[in-house]
């Protein structure tokens, strides 16, 4: 189970309508591919950095990843763990990079011993149900989008918001209009104020639309006022940007600062991933998974965590579907198909 082969490689994937978010619009998903061969397997794992959220480009995760490969080449990968931890020790905060990397390493162990990737996480691959986003739209173009999803036989929508509150609940109304019967989150991205986020959460109440969660309203550094929106509002609050690592995750729960917290593989990785859910499962604090700009191989890794793990009660992993064409020829729909061996997904 030597590793043999290492090789990385930039995968940019057009979208298929721009996605605008409060921290900036993508055009195109400009991921890495990383790919580890043995004499058996070969393993596939994705990085999606954006700058704005992972504070890569695509550059430097091309270069870190190039020189983790040298770091892994030859190396046993019944040692995944230790692999793993070298390669996170060595490059700390290039999370999309060591995201891809660890990834590829954990495909190619679990398709070299014909497992599924999900049993490394303690589960059999069971299908994943994900929701579908809506991005900063006017509200006509977000309500058609709503109208489309539902549709499309989704029956949870997550909104961007994070602009003006007035401008942002005239979108989710329109959402809500144009789709009545889904559930729905909203994910401000870092755009709010505490005061700002009691607004919109008031408001919205006042017109009876009711929300699942609100996701990161306040700066990712700024905890203590993620838990005075906790205690301003009913609506419960998740935290994305503020937990990239098992120890932010401790504080959060310290702090007593979110009532959900969503572990994107993207900034933690695997196996932390897994960490951060006994932290928040020990805590009481839901899980949300969820997922950047990626192909069908990063969301599969990670529906193949949510399949093991078993306990995540939101599930964010739709950056395939916002792509104009995925790395292999799949249905559009709100199940995701978990099998393996590995996380199951070839590029092709």
């Amino acid at each position: 189970m030597r590793i043999e082969r290492v090789s990385v490689e930039p995968l940019d994937l057009p979208l298929r309508e721009p996605f605008e978010i409060s921290l900036g619009t993508q055009y195109h998903a400009n991921n890495l591919l990383v790919t580890v061969e043995t004499d058996g397997a070969t393993g596939y794992g994705e990085g999606s950095p954006l700058t704005h959220v992972t504070g890569e480009t695509q550059e430097a995760a091309l270069a870190t990843a190039r020189t983790a490969a040298d770091l892994i080449d030859g190396r046993n990968l019944a040692d995944y763990r230790d692999l793993v931890s070298e390669v996170r020790a060595t490059f700390p905060g290039m999370v999309s990079a060591l995201f891809a990397v660890e990834t590829a390493i954990l495909d190619a162990y679990c398709r070299e011993r014909g497992m599924p990737l999900s049993e490394l996480f303690g589960g059999s691959p069971r299908p994943v149900t994900t929701d579908l986003t809506v991005p900063i739209l006017p509200p006509d173009e977000a309500r058609g989008r709503a109208e489309h999803a539902v549709a499309e036989g989704f029956d949870r929508l997550k909104v961007k918001t994070g602009t003006t509150v007035e401008d942002d609940v005239a979108r989710v109304a329109a959402v809500h209009e144009g789709a009545p019967d889904v559930e729905l989150t909203v994910d401000a991205n870092q755009g709010w104020t505490p005061k700002e986020t009691a607004r919109f959460a008031n408001e919205l109440e006042s017109q009876g639309i009711d929300l699942l969660l609100v996701e990161q309203p306040v700066p990712a550094e700024d905890v203590v006022g993620l838990a005075r929106v906790r205690e301003a509002v009913s609506v419960p609050v998740a935290a994305d940007e503020s937990v990239f690592a098992p120890e932010d995750a401790i504080r959060v729960v310290r702090e007593d600062a979110a009532d959900v917290i969503n572990v994107k593989l993207g900034k933690s990785g695997l196996l932390a991933a897994r960490d951060i859910a006994a932290i928040a499962e020990a805590a009481n604090v839901e899980l949300m998974v969820g997922c950047m700009l990626e192909s069908a191989v990063g969301i599969h890794a990670s529906a193949h965590v949510v399949s093991g793990v078993g306990s995540f009660s939101h599930v964010d992993l739709d950056g395939n579907l916002l792509l104009a064409e995925d790395v292999i020829s799949s249905e559009r729909g709100p199940t995701i198909d978990v099998f393996g061996p590995g996380h199951g997904i070839a590029p092709e």
